[in-house]
């Protein structure tokens, strides 16, 4: 539990049950208003001047400024729950491990730096299946519409949800965001609150530091004030975790793609290259239902993902494809 506007005013400790447990979420519930709501009670009699009295309330009224009562009242509005994510976090540098070194590669080939590849802990703990409740989806988080600008999004392909075609799109979305931004506090926030927000912030506050301080229109709220802070911790913290020794990270994967010359049904590409509908189904997770199940053809000049077995064991007509390790 902590203060919205001051993250280091940290009020208490909530020690939560597992949420796949039976109940979790009435017993979590119950723990989190009451834990609020002995907050609130504390920082009401603070404000009217009770002196602290527990070891509790002399920690909660050391975090304020010394003789201003008013400021424990004002402080009642911005009391914030954070679930912790350490699991979560932990969980996501482990996957990491599977993509930054390619997606490293794509951002200093955009003259990007390649830190940025790190973005993905904030956004879905390295998750390409990830999806929000606001519809963003993939291990970068596009929205559908965002998605369209930068990547096939349709009823048959959605390439939110294939991990380097989607870096790919972030690469060049940021690079925008910073082209007409200036800088990277900036260009970050910019990918969680929208380009034309940031530059209607600029317009109206001037620079990163005054929009952090002071800016409050529309939808920059919590999450978009705090996002670049998150994304440097997120980088520092999963740095230092990945130099610990025989950290068990997720190894790269050696695949190959070919480009399609013509649509081809999913299931005579597998028969071409031997390829189980697992591991196709897994290198290619932009292919939709649709085509799957092979009510429709892989589309013309798609290029698929297959292991970097398959070159050579059975090659298609020229007709049919091209071949292009990757």
């Amino acid at each position: 539990m902590h203060d919205t506007d001051n993250l280091s005013r940290v009020y208490a400790i909530v020690e939560l049950v597992d949420w796949e447990s039976g109940d979790a979420a009435r017993i979590n519930s119950e723990r989190i208003k009451a834990a609020k709501d002995r907050i609130n009670d504390i920082l009401t009699r603070l404000g009217n001047g009770t002196p602290p009295r527990t070891a509790e309330e002399q920690r909660i009224a050391g975090l304020f400024p010394p003789k201003r009562r008013a400021v424990y009242h004002e402080a009642r509005e911005n009391v914030r729950l954070q679930l912790g994510q350490s699991d979560r976090f932990y969980e996501g540098v482990v996957r990491s491990g599977k993509y930054l070194p390619q997606f490293k590669r794509i951002f200093a080939a955009q003259g990007l730096p390649p830190e940025l590849a790190y973005l993905p802990h904030v956004e879905s703990s390295f998750n390409p299946k990830a999806y929000s409740k606001a519809g963003a989806a993939g291990l970068w988080q596009f929205t559908r519409s965002t998605g369209k600008e930068y990547m096939t999004v349709n009823e048959l392909i959605d390439e939110r949800y294939d991990p380097f075609i989607a870096t790919q799109a972030a690469a060049q979305l940021l690079k925008g965001n910073y082209e007409q931004l200036q800088t990277w506090p900036l260009a970050l926030t910019a990918y969680n609150h929208g380009r034309t927000g940031m530059l209607r912030a600029v317009r109206q506050a001037g620079s990163y530091e005054n929009i952090f301080r002071s800016y409050d229109q529309g939808s920059f709220k919590f999450a978009s004030r705090n996002f670049y802070s998150e994304f440097l911790a997120a980088a520092r913290v999963a740095i230092r975790m990945g130099k610990t020794p025989r950290f068990p990270f997720e190894r790269p994967e050696a695949t190959m793609t070919v480009r399609l010359a013509q649509d081809m049904p999913v299931n005579r590409l597998r028969t071409l290259y031997r390829v189980s509908a697992d591991n196709f189904n897994r290198l290619n997770p932009a292919l939709l239902s649709p085509v799957i199940k092979g009510e429709q053809a892989i589309p013309q000049s798609y290029q698929v993902r297959l292991p970097a077995a398959s070159r050579g064991k059975v090659r298609p007509s020229r007709r049919s494809s091209r071949s292009v390790r990757t």
